[in-house]
């Protein structure tokens, strides 16, 4: 068996030389025959004697996805299910209950359920803890979950689920859900302004940005504000496509550069636009990533439209799907992203990376100068920086810890359950915001910031070492150092918080398309980049319009 062994593995190693380009792994053949033999005679050593029995599916899913950790956030193992889910994503409609679901630590919480989906027809709320899906109890159950979330339309399926401590069961009968890249758009109060909010770039993006832009511009419209703040991105082509509306045929939208030149392209438009000359106002954040940063560069370099917000998010790294056996799949980082001036999209270097292993971030004293098509200097450093920066939209770093901990999400979860019978909310009060630091203090929440981390592993090894209690009360006046630090950082950011308060609110009381109403008319980026289209002169002068 050893002698069988010891030459499968150079004929492996052989077989994914000749699917792969030849410089990359040819000096590498014996090593890389070499460490499939020891893995392979590890996870055949580990099966046959580990004390308790081993799931060979999912003992190989966590080896892999944790192996290509160490590359970047976007080279990734999609098992079957993952290819399932990440193909609804691209194509944008699936069946299934119609809900945003998360997922820690074994428990599974409702973090919205669409309007009029079967979620939201069966009485599912943001913040129920779904504990039961028909016999299957989720506390044993270690795969995913979305796989007993859907299934044949009308499949009808029994949920248990907790709701402020109560069990509560229900029937959900699945239905296609449509999920809509344009979910939201509108003429706004002045009758000249089309306002188009855009969430994601899936295969239906360029044709409901194009059905929303035209139905404004009959409706009156004569300037555009088109949101890309929070949204992640998608499908490439379809950011070329989107920008096709604004500008003519045959211009470079994106560029993207590999160390295998069969991976370098270079995008054009390919059809004829809608529209070339109505004022445009691109909106973005610290969440516009991807294709949302392609769209925002590349109409910035054009000079075809006036960005507005925060810088974005910095994701300039293309991926490229490869199949694999059995219906699984690798999504790969083979290139970067350039705009049409050349500047690069991406902001952290994952080839070099600090001391803790975290990936290296451009520094703003490195940053490289470029020319739009009108002279404009712009600036790479990663991500796209706006034209107009608006400060009372950028997310403090207190509240960032808030929001990824579902601190805010939870205490509204609480403060919804005790007043669900309104009808909708339209402020959040000072008694609302002190009730928040009080749930706070109830629950002992500590944010984990990095000062928090390191104090945590200070105080694992001051245990383990058995020093003096001198020390211990040091250590225990540090932590109520930090802790109150906390309670000054979250009175400073007031105001911030409440505003994130208020849009959780609001979306559980009306939903979505109740929040974008609320952005229309209150988003502080929405209104400055109305001001600025409302500017003819200021908006001429940005761009350099004669």
């Amino acid at each position: 068996m050893k002698k069988r062994y010891k030459f499968l593995f150079p004929v492996i190693a052989a077989s994914l030389l000749t699917t792969t380009t030849a410089f990359t792994y040819k000096d590498d053949f014996f090593e890389l025959a070499k460490q499939l033999e020891i893995f392979s005679s590890l996870y055949k050593a580990v099966n046959q004697n580990y004390v308790e029995e081993t799931n060979a599916a999912e003992l190989m899913d966590n080896a892999i996805k944790n192996m290509l950790k160490n590359l970047d956030p976007y080279t990734v193992y999609f098992n079957e299910q993952d290819v399932i889910r990440f193909k609804t994503n691209t194509i944008g409609e699936y069946t299934g209950i119609g809900a945003n679901l998360y997922r820690k630590d074994g428990r599974l919480f409702v973090i919205e359920p669409f309007q009029d989906s079967a979620a939201d027809k069966a009485g599912l709320k943001a913040g129920d803890e779904i504990i039961q899906i028909n016999d299957v109890k989720l506390v044993d159950f270690k795969e995913d979950i979305s796989q007993l979330l859907r299934g044949a339309k009308n499949t009808v399926i029994d949920v248990t689920y907790n709701r402020n401590g109560t069990k509560q069961t229900t029937k959900i009968s699945l239905d296609d859900v449509e999920v809509k890249a344009v979910p939201f758009y509108q003429l706004l109060d002045d009758k000249k302004t089309g306002y188009i909010v855009l969430s994601q770039f899936n295969a239906k993006t360029t044709a409901e940005v194009k059905e929303a832009l035209v139905a404004l511009k009959k409706q009156g419209a004569t300037q555009i504000v088109l949101d890309l703040q929070n949204n992640p991105g998608g499908l490439l082509q379809e950011a070329v496509n989107l920008c096709n509306l604004f500008v003519n045929k045959n211009e470079l939208i994106v560029t993207t550069k590999s160390k295998d030149v069969k991976s370098n392209l270079s995008l054009r438009t390919q059809n004829e636009p809608v529209d070339t000359q109505i004022p445009l106002a691109i909106l973005i954040n610290e969440k516009s990533a991807s294709a949302s940063e392609i769209v925002a560069g590349a109409l910035q370099d054009l000079d075809r439209a006036v960005v507005v917000g925060n810088r974005s998010f910095g994701k300039g790294l293309v991926q490229r799907p490869i199949d694999l056996p059995y219906g699984t799949q690798l999504k790969v980082t083979i290139s970067k992203y350039y705009t049409p001036s050349g500047r690069c999209i991406q902001a952290l270097d994952y080839g070099h990376k600090d001391k803790d292993g975290k990936a290296i971030k451009i520094s703003e004293k490195d940053y490289t100068a470029f020319k739009t098509k009108a002279g404009r200097v712009v600036y790479d450093g990663g991500g796209i920086l706006p034209d107009f920066i608006v400060d009372a939209n950028k997310q403090s770093n207190i509240v960032k810890l808030l929001d990824d901990e579902k601190v805010i999400f939870n205490f509204c979860t609480q403060l919804y359950n005790l007043n669900a019978n309104k009808a909708e909310i339209k402020t959040v009060s000072d008694a609302d915001f002190t009730a928040f630091k009080n749930y706070i203090k109830q629950h002992n929440i500590v944010l984990q910031s990095d000062s928090e981390k390191a104090l945590m592993e200070l105080e694992s090894t001051i245990k383990k070492e058995e020093v003096s209690d001198v020390v211990q009360q040091q250590l225990t006046a540090l932590q109520q150092a930090i802790k109150n630090s906390q309670e000054i950082e979250i009175d400073k950011n007031k105001n911030e918080i409440k505003q994130l308060i208020l849009e959780d609110l609001i979306t559980r009381y009306q939903y979505k398309n109740g929040l974008h109403q609320y952005y229309a008319h209150n988003n502080p980026t929405v209104k400055k980049g109305v001001e600025v289209l409302n500017n003819s002169n200021l908006y001429k002068q940005t761009l350099k319009v004669k």
